[in-house]
């Protein structure tokens, strides 16, 4: 019997873990972006001159990992950074019109499904879903891996799709 639960278990973790993937390559399919690109991109489209500082804390990353991010959308010319006519130290980040197209032709990425569909769900069964998803990180040795509030199996700073 425990065997068998512990088998279910494992069978809905690496459904999450394919829904997970199965969602990374639809994004890449259709825009060529990573999920924390993505999430990136959509911040600084929903501010106006944003800095790297503010979307860095909004998402709850790095600035060292926002300032790899934000180097390859600039890269692939959907975003610029203008240095802030106040303080010369600081950069300013916008949208240009190939990131818009980008987001345009974005699906919907699952960490905002799941999010959507989470906050309808009542407080003690949020903190059920919480305390059992920290306890399969214990219990996989995985509760002291740095990791950001996204569903993605890859890198969060890495270059491309995987």
């Amino acid at each position: 019997m425990d065997s068998e639960i512990a088998s279910l278990t494992l069978r809905a973790l690496r459904r999450v873990l394919r829904a997970t993937e199965i969602g990374s390559r639809h994004l890449a399919a259709s825009t060529g972006l990573t999920p924390s690109q993505l999430l990136v991109l959509r911040e600084i489209d929903a501010k106006d001159a944003t800095t790297p500082g503010a979307v860095a804390q909004a998402l709850q990353f790095s600035q060292a990992t926002i300032t790899t991010i934000v180097d390859r959308l600039a890269a692939l010319g959907f975003v610029q950074r203008q240095r802030s006519a106040r303080d010369k130290r600081q950069f300013h980040l916008s949208i240009l019109p190939a990131g818009k197209a980008a987001l345009a032709d974005a699906p919907d990425p699952l960490q905002t499904r799941f999010t959507d569909r989470f906050v309808q769900l009542p407080p003690w069964e949020q903190a059920m879903i919480l305390a059992s998803a920290e306890r399969l990180a214990t219990l996989l040795d995985a509760e002291n891996i740095d990791a950001a509030p996204l569903l993605d199996s890859g890198l969060i700073d890495r270059a491309g799709p995987n």
